[in-house]
């Protein structure tokens, strides 16, 4: 199946019905599907080859999305580009994803203009709206057929190149092609069951150059409407939940903690809402809990990664609960069971399975893996070995089969010869009132080679020690996996998709490797 056949099923269904909103424009599903046929044929008339790479650089927005609907529909590899990113990170990613085409929003045109004097190897920009010194969209497809071009599909065929990692050096491109895509959509659509005949309404209000995007596509595989947000906002979610009867939307933890603060002073109607995913970092116990208890029983887990993504495993809203009340702790924690179309095996260094409830590797095997890395035969023979995706995430199962995270492997803390998950002290750390976020990292120590630092993000107008943190964790967890140091800031640092970047909270305590705590 190729990817583009996800929205063609949803406008067989509901072709007159609307497949994208904002709060100022409405596109039916016939107008998308045929702009999105007019892309294609422009795209293969600029000389547009199987997988040649197309860019989309722009905020949410219904024309940016139907762009990659365009490229997919002409056999084109989608680039996504986070005009978040510094200009200098999506230079690199241009030329280092040999990108062709970029599409853009024109509020992002002085960006755009830096990227061509950097010679980026792009040979054809197209603006989504007219006013800067490319071809507008609408202009650059006019006279193009509204049908589908004769484009023959091949399900390996690479449909995203998706970076990922290379902070400081070279940055990975994913392969997802039609064949990983296509069960990443059916594992959603099993996981997000709805009747005959009910609505459908995703919020897109995450970046759609990260999940949200993806998550859109098994919404509008069964004809339903996806309300496109600018930011993630705790504002501009509620206010579209309640606008628009949105029934199903993705947020990571971080957003989802602002939003339930901004529920303890606002009264929002959210009966609509069915499902409220959450996943990209590990999610608050205490906090999953109180959410459960204000919206009901709707919070869905998930657990992916784009190597495989966004649907190795999940937590249903009925797995959160047991004989009607919220479930333990040792459930909530979990990232719910494997979904058939994976297997999933926990090994360890030798590449041995170890037994349930052993701590080791998680590593995926199927079709929802990647093809590999763009480029990159060396990484890719690394990551992916005898056909299993060593995804770099330490965890276990347990006895009922349920899947758990214990952190990732490079973010394991050893601390006079102890390992410490740091996942295992957030969750105390979280289970404060006044926290509202926080990261948990080694810093260098010249007698225990590191020591458990935790940095902490107070909500609003709330106050707490460090001493009072480093108690709790000591009498929860015992001396060895407390804190020795907690550190208090402004916000932490986070990557477009709302993921805490670890990377960033870790750098300033190793910039000089004499430092002592």
């Amino acid at each position: 199946m190729a990817v583009i056949d996800f929205f063609d099923r949803g406008r067989a269904i509901n072709p007159t019905g609307v497949a994208y909103r904002t709060d100022d424009e409405a596109w039916t599903f016939d107008d998308a599907g045929a702009l999105s046929c007019r892309i294609a044929h422009a795209l293969l008339g600029a000389g547009v080859r199987r997988e040649s790479k197309v860019a989309v650089l722009s905020p949410n927005s219904p024309s940016a999305w139907i762009c990659v609907l365009g490229a997919w529909r002409a056999g084109a590899a989608w680039v996504p580009l986070n005009p978040a990113n510094p200009v200098h990170e999506n230079i690199r990613l241009l030329r280092r994803f040999d990108v062709e085409v970029l599409f853009y929003h024109p509020d992002l045109a002085d960006q755009v203009a830096r990227m061509k004097s950097a010679s980026t190897g792009v040979g054809l920009h197209v603006a989504l709206a007219a006013g800067t010194d490319d071809v507008a969209l609408e202009d650059w497809t006019a006279g193009r057929p509204d049908t589908p071009p004769p484009v023959r599909f091949a399900p390996d065929d690479v449909v995203a190149v998706a970076p990922t990692g290379g902070t400081t050096g070279e940055p990975k491109g994913v392969m997802n092609t039609h064949r990983s895509l296509s069960v990443m959509v059916a594992h959603q659509m099993m996981a997000l069951t709805y009747p005959a005949g009910a609505p459908v309404v995703n919020l897109a209000a995450a970046p759609m150059t990260h999940t949200a995007g993806l998550f859109s596509l098994q919404t509008t595989a069964r004809g339903g409407t996806v309300v496109i947000v600018p930011r993630a906002t705790p504002e501009c979610v509620l206010d579209a939940v309640e606008r628009h009867g949105v029934t199903e939307l993705f947020l990571p933890p971080t957003v989802v903690y602002r939003l339930l603060d901004t529920l303890e002073h606002r009264t929002v109607d959210t009966a609509s809402l069915r499902y409220l995913a959450y996943g990209a970092a590990p999610m608050s116990t205490e906090k999953l809990r109180a959410g459960i208890e204000r919206l009901g029983p709707i919070f869905l887990g998930g657990y992916g990664q784009m190597e495989a993504p966004a649907a190795i495993s999940f937590l249903r809203p009925d797995e959160h609960l047991i004989d009607g009340e919220v479930a333990p702790d040792e459930r909530l924690r979990s990232c719910g069971r494997p979904y058939p179309l994976v297997t999933v095996a926990i090994l360890d260094e030798d590449g041995a399975e170890v037994a349930p409830g052993r701590t080791g590797e998680i590593c995926v095997r199927g079709d929802l893996v990647m093809k590999g890395y763009y480029k990159d035969p060396e990484r890719t023979a690394e990551t992916v070995v005898d056909g299993w995706l060593h995804t770099g995430d330490l965890g276990h199962r347990d006895p009922e089969g349920y899947l758990h995270i214990t952190d990732r492997k490079k973010d394991l803390i050893i601390s006079g010869g102890f390992n410490v998950y740091p996942s295992e002290v957030e969750q105390v750390i979280w289970s404060h009132p006044a926290v509202q976020d926080c990261a948990v990292v080694g810093a260098p120590h010249r007698d225990w080679g590191e020591v458990v630092t935790a940095v902490v993000e107070l909500k609003a107008g709330q106050d707490v020690g460090e001493a009072e943190l480093i108690a709790r964790c000591r009498e929860r967890l015992g001396p060895v996996r407390a804190p020795k140091r907690v550190v208090f800031v402004d916000r932490l640092p986070r990557s477009g998709n709302g993921k805490v970047l670890k990377r960033e909270v870790r750098e300033p305590f190793w910039a000089d490797h004499d430092t002592r705590i």
